[in-house]
């Protein structure tokens, strides 16, 4: 199943939990790192998906720098020979997740090997909207040894030793916050400086602020709507609006997704202001350096691309040559036309739904034009008129 929708699913499990002491593990960086550059795919959910080994067996993972600790999953563990001890629970979007955790081993990146060290053990199913299984989710304990580029606009990464500037560009600072170890910066918002902001390559959104930090900025009247997310926890809903402008460090960045999670939500539970995920770091090439205080941003192709709109209201899931309704966003088209989630679409306009698909993974008529109007035929065989507007 995949979310076709013009909102990407967050995807964005992080790990905080107390855990047993663990030996130090011994990190290793190949004398030409600079060389061993790590090809990726970037998922419909707009995260960084690559191969990697761990104790010698090969693991599709994801590059999550809002991971406090590495993942592995329940099955994969088996593989690769880990021994689960200690139980805890780790926060997670959607709610807290059960975990165990267990000596790693050997873990290889591109030119980096980690001997020894810790990471937890969860069922990763819940990694929801349809994402490919996955083995691992690569966190902070892992990557924040060095520095990180990530070269979006080729599709390939490497790691680097800290304090290297591979390419010039605007700088922001980062660090790693004190409990956690996860990557944090700020950005400048309606006029208002909002700080903490965890920056997570795990998560597919642009922005998410939590709404005590969204209510400072003077935007609070902006045009909402609503959209769902989904993370290990399960499936949360948060409202998002398009604003004109945001700065981080030394960039002014235009039109940008943010969404606006409730005051009892995850980021307040990590005690941050709100996250920037992948939706907005794509834009770039980044180097994110916290050992050395900074990401350097250098401008990519889709740098002036504006964020993709739903016309329709719609956020959809593929499944089996249908559409399932996964969310109805609020003041939308849909919304006014008495849809409800969970409905199924057969048919749009007289075609088969696997031909409105895009490789992207996107529904195309449910970012289509505004005004454009759409005969639906639902799978019980009734058939709906929805006229596309833009409605935030």
């Amino acid at each position: 199943m995949a979310v076709l929708a013009a909102l990407l699913a967050i995807l964005m499990p992080v790990a905080q939990a107390t855990s047993p002491a663990s030996a130090s593990p011994e990190t290793v960086l190949a004398p030409d790192a600079e060389a061993h550059w790590v090809p990726f795919e970037l998922t419909p959910h707009n995260q960084i998906r690559f191969a990697m080994t761990l104790n010698g067996h090969a693991a599709s993972a994801l590059l999550d720098t809002g991971l406090s600790d590495t993942v592995a999953s329940i099955e994969f563990g088996e593989v690769a020979g880990l021994r689960p001890t200690v139980a805890s629970q780790a926060e997670a979007i959607g709610g807290p997740v059960a975990i165990r955790w267990a000596a790693s081993g050997q873990v290889e990146i591109g030119g980096l090997k980690r001997l020894g060290g810790r990471l937890a053990l969860a069922d990763l199913s819940a990694l929801g909207g349809g994402t490919r299984s996955v083995d691992m989710l690569v966190g902070s304990d892992i990557l924040s040894c060095c520095a990180l580029e990530i070269d979006y606009d080729s599709r390939r990464f490497r790691i680097l030793p800290t304090g290297r500037l591979p390419f010039r560009g605007e700088a922001a600072p980062l660090r790693l916050a004190r409990e956690t170890s996860t990557y944090v910066t700020e950005l400048t918002l309606g006029g208002q400086r909002l700080r903490p902001l965890l920056v997570d390559t795990g998560d597919g959104s642009a922005v998410t602020l939590r709404r005590a930090a969204w209510s400072t900025t003077g935007l609070h009247a902006a045009e909402l709507t609503s959209t769902i997310a989904f993370g290990l926890g399960g499936a949360i809903e948060t409202d998002v609006s398009i604003v004109p402008a945001l700065r981080v460090g030394g960039i002014d960045v235009g039109e940008v997704e943010v969404r606006i999670e409730s005051d009892d939500g995850f980021s307040a539970r990590i005690g941050a202001a709100g996250r920037i995920g992948s939706g907005l770091l794509l834009r770039y090439r980044v180097l994110l350096d916290p050992r050395a205080g900074r990401m350097v941003f250098a401008p990519g192709a889709l740098v002036d691309a504006p964020p993709l709109r739903s016309t329709s209201g719609l956020l959809l899931a593929y499944e089996h040559g249908r559409l399932r309704v996964l969310h109805v966003m609020r003041n939308s088209p849909a919304a006014a036309s008495g849809w409800t989630g969970g409905e199924l679409i057969c048919e749009a306009d007289g075609r088969a739904i696997r031909e409105a698909v895009t490789s992207e993974g996107l529904v195309d008529w449910a970012v289509g034009t505004p005004g454009r109007q759409l005969t639906l035929r639902l799978c019980d065989g009734s058939e709906r008129r929805l006229t596309l507007q833009r409605f935030y």
